[in-house]
């Protein structure tokens, strides 16, 4: 199955929490999220307890559609996790949080991930002074992100700075200037995703 692209309000409501993936609506009056707690469908509102099997689930689906990232390149994320000598949570949360997509979004650059990804796919994206046009690029701690300098990448970048006026987590360093450009400072925390996440129902779901 290939990416959503049916309403994503839906996938929040899914899911049980916000995952921000309509940019700045999602702080509005008018998320959906905030309007209909309920899960989709007719029968939303009917659902019973989940089992156990359902809640591992549900956490493996939350991460994933948070971060926007398809069951293969997931299932990819959790190999080169599993096979780290640390925390195996810790460094799959690490490894999605510093997707290039995602760290174009937390620096504001885009109003959201898919934004963000529109974004680095039409080459206004620059690291380390170099194109790279790979959403799933991973960046390291000391790499610049900066916004490709020609009037197009700097509109498109500057409306979406204007607009969001978000915090930036603690492991990036914005820049904001003429030509904005954010520094990975050093790779991220479990406490800086911006979803409350238990890893720990993910390894177990994805050891089975």
């Amino acid at each position: 199955m290939g990416r959503f692209t049916g309403p994503v309000c839906r996938l929040c409501r899914r899911e049980g929490a916000k995952l921000f993936l309509k940019g700045t609506r999602c702080d509005t009056e008018k998320c959906a999220f905030e309007r209909h707690r309920v899960s989709p469908g007719m029968q939303g509102a009917l659902r019973g307890k989940p089992t156990d099997y359902a809640m591992h689930l549900r956490e493996k689906q939350k991460v994933k559609r948070y971060y926007g990232v398809l069951e293969r390149q997931f299932r990819r994320y959790f190999d080169i996790a599993s096979r780290s000598a640390t925390n195996t949570g810790e460094v799959l949360l690490s490894l999605l949080e510093r997707r290039l997509d995602n760290v174009v979004y937390r620096l504001g650059f885009g109003l959201s991930r898919s934004q963000a990804r529109q974004i680095i796919r039409h080459g206004h994206i620059l690291v380390n002074g170099k194109r790279v046009d790979i959403p799933s690029y991973s960046v390291q701690p000391g790499d610049v992100v900066t916004v490709k300098n020609r009037p197009k990448s700097l509109q498109v970048v500057q409306a979406s700075l204007a607009e969001r006026q978000q915090d930036v987590p603690d492991y990036l360093n914005l820049v904001a200037g003429q030509i904005p450009e954010g520094h990975v400072l050093r790779e991220p925390t479990l406490d800086e995703v911006g979803i409350p996440v238990q890893p720990q129902l993910i390894i177990e779901f994805c050891s089975r």
